[in-house]
């Protein structure tokens, strides 16, 4: 039984995928099954007190840095930079309407978001620019960079994770959404990338795994491996559902490409709230 902290953060993901599910109604364009799989990650990054943050001063030099990869699967962040402050709640209404700031792939013009990721693969090779620079400034700041594991097809990934353990970048954090899926079919069906821990050690990261959906396990891991500056980079494998929440999603090969309708989305918004 969650007790404390873990049972706050349970509750902050359920509200923050009741907000992900009414923002794909109002969008039926965007990404629901990749956003859904990611929903505690998030909530474990901005509430389990890992991500270092000033919604009021987005610049801030000391800030952790969050490059997200798969920006097709970050709808379910936009509720939470609402919330802390980052822009009114009043947006979340008008995302990929006419005149937002807030669409289907984010934009680094949203205060909150780093980067724009909407072609995949390149969100490693950004974040390790990212930490060698921060290094050679004697900023302490970490940086995290989400992907999901249909990206690990991409060959910049590699180079990316090669120079990463080449250069003992400690300072970096990657989380993979391991949601055992990608567009057109389950990942194990086009190109197996087992065993996954095996490869990334061989690379000279520190490697944990974790369950996904669990905000607590998440917060703790992601906050030692921040902690941990012995000369590694880090990946956390966060094992995930892809649509979690959402029956109709979960255990779907195509559930990528796939929307939900506007009674399927009311009903599963009621469930949570």
């Amino acid at each position: 039984m969650l007790t404390g902290a873990a049972t706050t953060l349970s509750s902050m993901a359920r509200r923050v995928r009741r907000e992900t599910l009414k923002i794909h109604k109002t969008a039926p364009g965007t990404r629901i099954a990749s956003s859904l799989s990611c929903v505690e990650i998030f909530v474990a990054l901005y509430y389990g007190n890992v991500l270092a943050f000033d919604a009021h001063r987005p610049g801030w030099e000391g800030r952790d840095r969050l490059i997200i990869s798969k920006g097709h699967g970050a709808i379910s962040l936009y509720p939470i930079l609402a919330d802390i402050g980052y822009f009114d709640a009043s947006e979340l209404s008008k995302v990929c309407k006419e005149g937002s700031f807030l669409g289907g792939i984010p934009d680094c013009v949203i205060p909150g978001f780093e980067t724009i990721n909407g072609s995949l693969g390149h969100g490693p090779g950004v974040a390790v620019g990212m930490a060698i620079a921060l290094k050679r400034r004697r900023n302490e700041a970490t940086v995290f960079v989400l992907l999901g594991d249909g990206e690990l097809y991409e060959g910049a990934v590699w180079e990316a994770i090669m120079f990463a353990g080449g250069h003992e970048l400690d300072n970096l954090v990657m989380i993979l959404d391991n949601n055992k899926a990608c567009m057109l079919d389950f990942c194990k069906n086009i190109l197996d990338m087992e065993p996954l821990a095996e490869k990334f050690r061989a690379f000279r990261w520190t490697v944990q795994t974790v369950d996904g959906h669990d905000a607590g396990a998440l917060a703790a891991s992601l906050a030692a491996l921040k902690a941990d500056r012995s000369g590694k980079p880090k990946i956390l494998i966060a094992d995930t559902v892809k649509g979690k929440g959402a029956p109709s999603l979960e255990g779907d090969p195509l559930s990528h490409i796939k929307n939900l309708s506007a009674a399927e989305v009311d009903s599963l918004a009621a469930g949570l709230e």
